[in-house]
């Protein structure tokens, strides 16, 4: 094994794990001595079966095979390899090369072939080429996964409030640590975010956040999703010195939590139906929206795995425990949706951010976002409907920024009276703008008896 050089900045080389198989001790030497000063780390083997104890130690990212080894050759190594779920790219090298063994290669799994002899300059390049192409094919797979959820863009911890400063400043102390991480708190209090916080904080904010929902997929799906096949990397290892987050991870099965464990325990995941383990270096970070707790002493989650993630755990406040951040995150909303949906922003007077502070959200900001984004789209702050979900509540007085007190009611009735007055009285364009019936509409208007 060569040690680690210096990364050369002018290169800006990946911090990748190279595994170098040639049974000449002098080639060895050469391609260890190129490498070593541009890669993390250089491995080195004499034959297929010592690569194969190397392989089954370390996560390899590309490895330089010498197709003539004594014993088994280096596309057999190969096709063994890809049965056993290692994806590592992989470059041929070769003294005699025919369109056969060209064929074989490739159809084994090869990227790449290089002809002794050869020059340092065309090594550095298949190697570069190679691990480019692993990193654009993690990056297409990330995308791929984005878009099958259609998942919005993730807005960041916004607020100031002593709630959320002191979220921040929990996640800035523990993310320069590799510790498993436990994020509990409500659906919506924003978890993801929390997690994506402590990734770009940490050493390793260069390399992958993977981000997987463990309440949405089949439990053989999610098996071969997270740990893969002889087909397909898991997203263990597309992790790989990165940040995995497990959301849900209450919703595990039984043996995926005893799979979870192992990984934890042991570093390394076992691609389904694979013999062979692939060594991993991930940092877990989990989440909750319920107590873990009652979940193992009821026996639906296992107290070893609970208390491996619960090595650190930040709890999430729900939004009504840090009102003051409202403006704050409307304002937030406004700016970032406004754009990515293409129409203008609104404007929230003094009463309506009254009302949004009197609310106590129970699907805390995910539902403020929600509310936001619906109103954009129909041009005005939908607070009726808002109040419309919830039960008729005892008016609660408040004071706004004219000096008078006010209640749910009276907002409501200023709103809607509002938007009525911008459409001329139009009763079915005010009702779809305020999102609820005419017939709903009619009844508040007599309520309150306003003229037609």
């Amino acid at each position: 094994m060569v040690a680690s050089a210096a990364a050369d900045p002018a290169e800006q080389w990946p911090r990748a794990v190279v595994l170098v198989v040639d049974d000449e001790p002098g080639m060895r030497h050469f391609l260890e001595k190129a490498l070593a000063p541009r890669v993390a780390q250089v491995l080195s083997a004499g034959s297929a079966e010592e690569a194969e104890g190397l392989l089954r130690q370390h996560h390899v990212d590309l490895v330089l095979l010498d197709i003539a080894l004594p014993g088994k050759n280096g596309i057999d190594l190969l096709k063994d390899m890809r049965s056993q779920g290692i994806g590592a790219e992989v470059v041929l090298i070769t003294a005699f090369a025919d369109l056969d063994t060209a064929i074989e290669a490739l159809r084994a799994g090869a990227g790449d072939m290089l002809l002794k002899p050869f020059r340092v300059t065309q090594v550095l390049g298949a190697a570069r080429q190679a691990l480019e192409r692993a990193r654009l094919r993690r990056e297409n797979r990330m995308l791929r996964r984005e878009l099958e959820q259609r998942t919005p863009p993730a807005d960041g911890l916004v607020g100031s409030s002593i709630a959320i400063r002191g979220l921040q400043a929990a996640l800035r102390r523990v993310a320069g640590v590799d510790s498993t991480v436990l994020l509990t708190g409500e659906s919506g209090t924003g978890k993801e975010l929390a997690a994506q916080a402590l990734h770009r904080l940490s050493p390793h904010a260069s390399a992958p956040f993977v981000p997987v929902n463990c309440a949405t997929a089949q439990p053989a799906m999610l098996e071969t999703e997270l740990f893969g096949s002889a087909d397909t990397e898991g997203l263990f290892v597309v992790a790989q010195g990165g940040t995995l987050f497990l959301d849900d991870v209450g919703e595990l099965p039984p043996a995926l939590q005893a799979a979870l464990l192992r990984v934890l325990e042991d570093r390394r995941v076992r691609p389904v139906g694979s013999e062979r383990d692939i060594p991993v270096d991930v940092r877990i970070v989990a989440a909750t929206n319920r107590p873990l707790a009652d979940d193992v002493a009821s026996g639906r989650f296992r107290a070893d795995l609970f208390y491996r993630l619960q090595v650190v755990e930040i709890k999430l406040p729900p939004l009504r425990a840090h009102k003051e951040d409202i403006p704050e995150l409307v304002a937030h909303f406004v700016g970032s949706l406004a754009p990515r949906l293409g129409v203008p922003p609104i404007v929230v007077t003094d009463d309506e951010m009254g009302f949004l502070r009197l609310y106590d959200w129970p699907g805390n900001v995910r539902e403020l976002r929600n509310l936001i984004e619906r109103s954009l789209i129909v041009g005005a702050l939908n607070v009726s409907a808002l109040y419309q979900s919830l039960p008729r509540p005892k008016p609660a007085t408040r004071p706004v920024v004219d000096g008078g007190p006010t209640d749910l009611h009276t907002l409501e009735k200023q709103h809607i009276l509002a938007v009525l007055e911008s459409v001329a009285g139009d009763k079915t364009q005010a009702a779809q703008l305020l999102g609820i019936s005419r017939r709903t509409l009619e009844r508040r208007v007599a309520e309150w008896g306003v003229a037609p």
